[in-house]
């Protein structure tokens, strides 16, 4: 009775054995598939985050520049739009100096020449004008700022 009860028991071992065989490929298969699916997508949300970091560092690094230029011109000696001209020194607004890392990722300013705001000018308005700093990177627009600077010294 025994040799007969270890029969039984060896072949429904082996039978199970056989079936096991074909469903644990199948479901290292599915489970390759299904980490690979993971991977994907963990891998392109890593690469959405990045590049959204890098658009932000952008945003902030060309708002710093504009904003610190327009400080900067404030705090200069005020030019009258007649008499403002780019290639004298004595007759513009100097640029800030901007840090070598940044120049060698491609930023840039510029000023655009300042605009009396009531034109054309009524007594007393030429000692308001409007300023445009243009921050670009690689030669293209990133950021312009306008700003407005006032002639306290009359």
């Amino acid at each position: 009775m025994k040799k007969t009860g270890q029969w039984v028991t060896l072949e429904v071992l082996g039978s199970a054995r056989n079936a096991e065989r074909g469903l644990t490929l199948i479901e290292i298969l599915v489970a390759l598939g299904i980490l690979a699916a993971v991977a994907v997508v963990f891998l392109l949300g890593m690469s959405t985050s990045s590049k959204a970091v890098m658009v932000s560092q952008e945003a902030v690094a060309v708002d710093s520049l504009a904003k610190s230029q327009m400080e900067f011109i404030k705090s200069q000696a005020y030019v009258k739009v007649a008499e403002y001209n780019p290639n004298d020194p004595a007759k513009r607004y100097e640029l800030i100096n901007i840090d070598p890392d940044l120049v060698a990722q491609g930023y840039a300013i510029a000023i655009s020449s300042p605009q009396d705001v009531i034109s054309p000018p009524v007594p007393g308005s030429e000692n308001i004008q409007s300023i445009t700093v243009n921050v670009t990177r690689n030669g293209e627009t990133a950021f312009e700022l306008v700003g407005y600077k006032v002639n306290t010294g009359g």
